[in-house]
């Protein structure tokens, strides 16, 4: 609990709230004042009572809600005021509120889910940026939040969470990534507990893959200059993160063109059970594989089912997850169909990202000069989103580089 002038401040602060405790045999001007003629008897400041009231409750419920998750160990004797009436539940914008409370506190405070700092898991947060930033991609934002909360909600999983994240250039693939980074790290990209590789640039020569030199500091670049064996190599990188967090999350963007080699170097990691020399050190592991592959796969069969008369958001995982996982497999001209992890089933999820339509293309404009801060017409939104191409030639339906390049584009109008 906060001890010294801390807690004085933020019981003075607490006194300031609506529904802050009062002192006691404290009198209200206008209680007991309900006789006809009385000023406080007036029926309009009779429901500004009442609104207050409810104003009050809220706030007290707000401040034990937050009180508990900075202060669990002293939170017994607020509990039933937390739990508050049957039914209540506190609305996404403040639970959001409560959250960016919570963070801003813990910046200069201890207290930290499972005793890491370095690990927030903040899913309200993520859900938030899954529904409002993300756009034409619903199954995505089922998926993606109830699979990865469930998993690290689990005291002690079976197994690490493979996912697969596959679609067109510019549909969301490296987008999603990063929220979920940025929203289960409090460092993001930079956490010691996270580690990308991109397959072109560390591991960009596949013909020396046995030569691959171990990566010195965060690059984790494998130049093609030594005796050391990139899987080796690969595998200490990852038990290194392990040891240093008990929640790590791996990318691999580009997976289609890792080496077979490096694929099956995963294999141990992704297991049930895996053998004692390769078991996880973390009790928590998420991989992450982002992928082109069978792409176009994803289109064909949104393309047939629009055309049937379904709308785009009545499509479900059953009509593309089988497709998609059955293409992969076939697939000759890459090593991912063809390694362990698709085979013995070690990828949990096969998450297809949709094509972006123009009125998606429109909302990534908007967002573009929202994150400027700048101001815009509706008129060129639809310029931004009539410059780019559409495919099929017939139906012109799906932006063929998604919403990549958007923010680059707005620089036109600005000139």
């Amino acid at each position: 609990m906060l001890r010294g002038p801390w807690r004085q401040l933020w019981l003075f602060f607490l006194l300031l709230l609506p529904g802050a405790p009062e002192p006691r045999g404290a009198s209200r001007p206008w209680e007991g004042t309900d006789e006809p003629g009385s000023a406080w008897a007036w029926p309009g400041f009779q429901r500004l009572q009442e609104q207050l009231r409810a104003a009050g409750a809220l706030s007290k419920r707000y401040w034990t809600l937050f009180s508990c998750q900075v202060w669990p160990d002293d939170c017994d004797e607020d509990e039933e005021a937390a739990t508050g009436p049957l039914g209540w539940r506190l609305p996404l914008l403040g639970q959001r509120y409560l959250d960016l409370l919570t963070t801003w506190y813990c910046s200069f405070k201890d207290c930290c889910p499972r005793g890491d700092c370095r690990i927030s898991n903040n899913f309200t947060g993520l859900e938030w940026d899954l529904n409002v930033r993300l756009h034409g991609q619903h199954l995505v934002q089922q998926l993606v939040l109830r699979t990865v909360r469930g998993y690290l909600e689990t005291p002690q999983p079976e197994k690490a969470l493979a996912l697969s994240f596959h679609g067109w250039s510019g549909t969301g693939k490296n987008f999603v990534a990063r929220m979920l980074v940025e929203n289960l790290y409090r460092d993001g990209l930079m956490s010691d507990c996270v580690r990308m590789f991109i397959a072109t640039f560390h591991f960009p020569h596949p013909k020396y893959v046995d030569l691959y030199k171990a990566g010195g500091g965060r690059s984790h670049h494998f130049p093609s200059c030594s005796l050391y064996p990139v899987q080796e190599q690969l595998m200490s990188q990852i038990r290194e993160t392990q040891q240093l967090c008990h929640q790590t999350l791996f990318i691999f963007d580009e997976a289609e063109k890792l080496h077979p080699g490096l694929l099956e170097v995963l294999g141990p990691h992704l297991e049930r059970r895996a053998p004692e020399g390769h078991r996880a050190e973390s009790p928590w592991t998420i991989f992450l594989f982002l992928s082109n592959l069978r792409g176009d796969i994803i289109n064909e069969v949104v393309l047939k089912l629009l055309k049937a008369g379904w709308s785009r958001e009545e499509i479900t995982m059953e009509h593309l997850e089988p497709h998609l996982q059955a293409e992969i497999v076939e697939t000759i001209d890459n090593g991912f169909g063809h390694s362990r992890l698709v085979k013995e089933n070690l990828i949990d999820y096969f998450i297809p990202f949709l094509p972006l339509e123009y009125r998606h293309v429109r909302l990534c404009a908007r967002d573009a000069f929202l994150s400027q801060e700048l101001l815009y017409k509706e008129e060129t939104l639809d310029e931004i989103a009539q410059m780019m191409v559409y495919v099929p030639k017939e139906e012109q339906l799906f932006s063929s580089q998604g919403c990549k390049s958007i923010s680059q584009r707005i620089n036109y109008f600005l000139s």
